[in-house]
């Protein structure tokens, strides 16, 4: 609202100004990241209505905390290009859908956490979003491991409505509050990374940091998830290469990207050739068979409709088809294809694909570079979440709804605003940062 309309509507001026204020920012923040983390927990007490209502009020308020900083905000390169792509791709799937109201259902929900990402990242510093984030996962991890010993330990009885099995007494796995252990495993590993960050920055004090860190430890060891314990070797590998890149000298530091550019490409080459050794370590394993099973049955889908997919739908809906057909694999009913990229791939096509791809791909490289180069540690941790996304997506489609696309939109957000060629787009008289720190 500018000057003049704030003059004329005075009342309008008072709201918007409310809505528009720090503190309410940052209590909207929070609310965010919890109704997102928590999102299991609310559909499991509330259902379905309960948290579409919820998810609907805080896309309201972020809309009116918009419009209240409308003229503190710098709109140059305010998104990256291929995440529009990605959603407008997503938004058109709905013309040749297979299952139209599905579609127009996870395309809103799509949508909203993506307006919702897209908030939390241009009203809040980085510092800041990883400050709320970690004193959301703090709360998490505590009720999960809470419920958890009142189950496992005081009641000995499952409480079947969290689907937690009370098998603490055993050495897990747990679910917490969370769903499933392979849930409980990447939010733990998504803590541990916040925690660090909020201890190396000295954002916490020091006992809070060591309870958090010790939390996030014990949740991910009680998991007992394999696919968490591959993704925190992958992001332990990931973190020591950044803090030797670091160290590097600046006119040695694009060398050495370009030399860990060439590794990756080689190994991937290597990986795809052995594929048939790999496929045979990997089957001996049951829950991998399991996804092996979806994957193969998705490619025969994927077929019939490459270019284009199917429809988005985010999550599966098993009453309708194809979904329900897929119900028959492991006896089980499920919400998605256990891979982001495949999942990527049969929703919305090739194309679908390619940019999915390339939005990923571009954020990751942006969150890389700058992780390298910026002075502060804080930019560790948008690359270090992007490692944890998309090696955790490789066996869960994580990164396509709630708390998976609400990160990864925020980090896409963060990491193109600082380093995007539309920066240079910008007038020399106006601030870099979109918003001032508060």
């Amino acid at each position: 609202m500018t000057p003049a309309a704030r003059s004329a509507h005075p009342a309008a001026a008072a709201v918007l100004e409310f809505f528009g204020s720090t503190r309410f920012a940052k209590a909207l923040t929070v609310t965010i990241l919890a109704t997102a983390f928590g999102s299991f927990l609310i559909r499991a007490t509330l259902g379905w209505p309960g948290l579409i209502a919820i998810v609907s009020a805080l896309v309201v308020f972020a809309a009116l905390s918009f419009a209240g900083r409308w003229d503190r905000l710098d709109w140059h390169g305010l998104l990256p290009i291929s995440l529009l792509l990605f959603l407008g791709w997503c938004v058109l799937t709905v013309f040749w859908s297979k299952y139209v109201p599905s579609s127009l259902n996870g395309i809103a929900y799509l949508l909203a956490y993506a307006f919702l990402g897209v908030y939390v990242a241009v009203v809040r510093d980085l510092i800041q979003i990883v400050r709320a984030l970690g004193d959301v996962l703090r709360v998490v991890l505590t009720v999960s491991l809470v419920l958890e010993i009142v189950a496992g330990a005081l009641l000995d009885a499952p409480i079947r409505f969290l689907g937690i099995t009370g098998a603490l007494s055993t050495a897990g796995p747990i679910q917490g509050v969370l769903g499933t252990r392979n849930m409980v495993g990447f939010v733990a590993l998504l803590a541990v990374v916040t925690f660090a960050i909020e201890w190396a920055t000295r954002s916490v004090r020091r006992g809070t940091a060591v309870y958090s860190v010790a939390i996030g430890l014990a949740a991910i060891v009680l998991s007992g998830s394999p696919v968490t314990t591959a993704v925190a070797v992958v992001t332990a590998l990931a973190a020591g290469v950044l803090l030797l890149l670091r160290r590097a000298a600046p006119e040695t530091r694009r060398g050495w990207h370009f030399v860990l550019l060439a590794l990756s490409l080689a190994g991937l080459v290597v990986a795809f050739l052995m594929r048939g050794r790999i496929l045979e370590i990997l089957s001996t394993r049951r829950e991998f068979t399991y996804r092996l099973e979806i994957w193969r049955e998705l490619w025969r889908l994927i077929e019939l409709n490459p270019l284009e997919g199917w429809g988005w739908a985010g999550y599966w809906r098993s009453s309708v088809s194809p979904f329900f057909a897929l119900d028959v694999i492991g006896n089980r009913s499920h919400t998605s294809a256990l891979n982001a990229f495949i999942d990527v791939y049969f929703q919305t096509g090739l194309v679908g694909f390619v940019i999915f791809v390339g939005f990923v791909g571009l954020t990751f490289g942006r969150a890389w570079v700058l992780a390298a180069s910026k002075k502060s540690i804080v930019f560790l941790w948008t690359a270090l979440v992007l490692v944890v996304l998309i090696a955790t997506s490789m066996a869960e489609s994580i990164m396509l709804v709630e708390y998976g696309w609400l990160m990864l939109v925020i980090c896409s957000v963060k990491a193109a605003r600082d380093l995007s060629w539309r920066v240079r787009l910008r007038r020399a008289d106006e601030p870099h940062e979109g918003v001032p720190a508060e």
